[in-house]
């Protein structure tokens, strides 16, 4: 299946988010008496799954219990010990596509039949026509796109009623002093610290694919690097910003608008910048046929029209099938429009980089030894 690397077909995929609310249910087999554990990310993100996805579909099967697991950001290294192991303990897995690539290459994650085992748009389209390009390979369901991007205080009284507007700002610690989160990955970080430096966007991975590259996105965030709390779960960024911990930090935007809309924390949205990414399922190879009929039960509910327009109800990531889009409105509790919110706005998306997939599941092995080579300088 081939990649999708257009940013104007991803922005055209998501982008128009608001519309009415036609209802789509589906038909869901019961799975009786089985415990499911499902890993994702936790914070505002695993609650958005919960109320479109996980409780919704234990209202309907009630023989099922979903326990979550907020473990993914170490869901390669996890899966491939329990390979080794011969004990997969993990039902279903929400993983970023690169990673999914990685799963997929090594058999750690299950081929699936996308037509077959998956819902049919609620317009009738096939799964492979409603989810488009976004189906990165054989083994990936994709739910969400979204952006890693920055948030930062808007009360820094060092700062002098200015504001940070670009990525530049970001590494520049005497117009913006104070402590930064980013995340401890070399995935996004490489990324910012070649634009801070005047990197063209459309030469960042070729410039990361040379050794002086990667010498120099490494050189740039040396200019932080004493000035950096270092983050591993998505909600410690606006954990600390609203505690005033740092004044600027990364994280994913849905964490964000979480921390500025709903908690009303003095928090504003740094867009410049903003990398797309998607996010989704995959199946671990390996489970046993009653675990296996279970989690695709529950795939197929949860992956339908209805469930992914939903998820936008409780958090700014746009829906990945087309059809979702059309149905998705207002905010399940604030009542404010949605669109506005979402990284795919025209208004927010007028400086964004797409997340080279294939890049990094190429090169994330050998990145990630010499980010904590580095880290430990």
């Amino acid at each position: 299946m081939k990649l999708m690397k257009n940013k104007t077909k991803l922005t055209t995929i998501t982008a128009v988010l608001v519309a009415g609310s036609l209802l789509a249910q589906p038909l869901v087999n019961a799975a009786e008496n089985i415990d499911l554990t499902i890993v994702s990310w936790g914070g505002a993100y695993t609650t958005s799954q919960q109320k479109a996805y996980h409780e919704p579909y234990m209202e309907k099967n009630s023989g099922v219990k979903i326990t979550n697991d907020d473990s993914s950001n170490e869901a390669v290294a996890r899966l491939r010990a329990m390979k080794e192991a011969g004990n997969v303990t993990w039902d279903l897995v929400d993983v970023v596509a690169a990673d999914a690539l990685r799963l997929c290459d090594e058999g750690l994650a299950r081929e699936m039949d996308f037509d077959k085992e998956l819902a049919k748009g609620n317009d009738g389209s096939s799964a492979t026509k409603d989810f488009g390009d976004l189906l990165v390979n054989e083994c990936f369901i994709p739910q969400i796109v979204y952006s890693t991007t920055f948030g930062y205080r808007t009360d820094v009284p060092e700062w002098n009623g200015a504001q940070p507007t670009s990525i530049k700002d970001v590494f520049d610690l005497k117009k913006f002093p104070g402590k930064r989160s980013l995340e401890k990955r070399p995935v996004n970080n490489l990324e910012w610290a070649l634009l801070a430096d005047g990197v063209p966007a459309d030469k960042i991975y070729d410039v990361l694919s040379t050794e002086a590259g990667v010498k120099q996105a490494f050189a740039k965030l040396d200019t932080i690097k004493d000035d950096v709390i270092w983050w591993s779960a998505g909600a410690d960024t606006p954990q600390r910003l609203a505690d005033g911990q740092v004044v600027i930090g990364s994280t994913y935007n849905g964490r964000l608008f979480s921390v500025i809309e709903e908690e009303k924390q003095p928090v504003a949205m740094l867009w410049d910048w903003q990398v797309f990414d998607l996010d989704g399922w995959i199946v671990p190879a390996g489970l046993s046929a009653d675990r296996e009929a279970a989690v695709l039960d529950y795939l197929k509910f949860a992956t339908d029209t209805q469930r992914l327009a939903d998820q936008a109800k409780y958090i700014s990531y746009g829906p990945a099938r087309k059809s979702s889009a059309p149905l998705v409105g207002k905010h399940a509790t604030l009542g404010i429009d949605m669109a506005p919110h979402m990284p795919t706005d025209p208004k927010n998306a007028k400086t964004t980089l797409l997340y080279n997939f294939e890049w990094w599941a190429d090169n994330r092995d050998e990145m990630d030894q010499r980010f904590q080579a580095w880290l430990s300088q």
